[in-house]
């Protein structure tokens, strides 16, 4: 699909997409969120020999957050059809349909892993939240900054900042605003690699490669089983992960890992 915000790179089984409004500091306006939610949409349904998406931004910032020129020209998406309305109330409806933009990175049947250099603040740290794992380099400068402006984090941030941090810690950060360097953030647990700046890319391109190497099918429903932990009475999770399971050892992907380790040769999945 055309888009003006975005740019989409694939090599292999890795895909890479680029935040692109560099001289905006890749901020989100409503076209960007627009584009997002559309190209995830297209992505999710059809991820054709996507295994892993790195998300990332164009020039020295990951995402400055949200563009503050939308406050002027109405936050929230272009208005929905009819059969797109997720809510009465169109307000709600306008924040649900934003928060698409970012779901499908954490709902992709593929992993997603967020690349954060510059800045990761607001609607951007919670781009990068809703990824399944975040390498940040020393030099960030990532927070929640909505309080500043009247209004709450609403693309993802009160849950899946809570999910990282507890909700004592996720408060303090949203109530005062507070923003946090690559050293407090990994110490937190809100990124999982911390790099230099000149490691960042080739950090993320081998766990990419890494990830990209396993059998897909084991990677999208581990992805499901690990979202269901803490959310899902235990029972409830336990059924999850035995569903998953059993996909995976009807599968083709299952006798390749087998043949492949007796064979001592790498194996090749087929995501089947």
């Amino acid at each position: 699909m055309p888009v003006n915000t975005l740019k989409l790179e694939t090599h292999g089984h890795i895909a890479r997409l680029i935040m692109n409004r560099p001289e905006k500091l890749n901020a989100f306006s409503v076209e960007m969120w627009d584009e997002m939610r559309a190209l995830g949409a297209e992505l999710v349904a059809n991820p054709g020999d996507i295994r892993v998406l790195i998300l990332s931004g164009e020039g020295r910032a990951f995402s400055s957050g949200i563009d503050t020129t939308v406050f002027s020209e109405g936050i929230g998406l272009t208005a929905p059809s009819k059969d797109e309305s997720k809510h009465e109330d169109p307000t709600v409806d306008s924040i649900l349909r934003t928060q698409d933009a970012y779901n499908w990175l954490e709902e992709a049947p593929f992993a997603t892993i967020a690349a954060v250099r510059g800045y990761a603040l607001g609607a951007g740290l919670q781009a990068a939240l809703a990824c399944d794992i975040r390498v940040f380099t020393h030099g960030v400068s990532v927070g929640l900054l909505e309080l500043k402006y009247g209004i709450m984090p609403d693309l993802g941030g009160t849950q899946r900042l809570t999910r990282l941090v507890g909700p004592g810690k996720a408060k303090e950060m949203i109530f005062t605003s507070a923003r946090l360097d690559g050293e407090a953030a990994f110490a937190l647990g809100i990124c999982e690699q911390l790099v230099s700046d000149e490691e960042l890319e080739p950090t993320v391109d081998a766990l990419a490669k890494r990830i990209a190497s396993q059998p897909p099918l084991a990677i999208k429903n581990s992805k499901r089983a690990v979202a269901a932990a803490g959310h899902l009475p235990l029972r409830e999770g336990l059924l999850v992960e035995a569903v998953g399971q059993a996909e995976c050892l009807r599968s083709a992907d299952m006798g390749e890992a087998i043949g492949a380790f007796i064979e001592q040769r790498p194996p090749v999945f087929r995501n089947a």
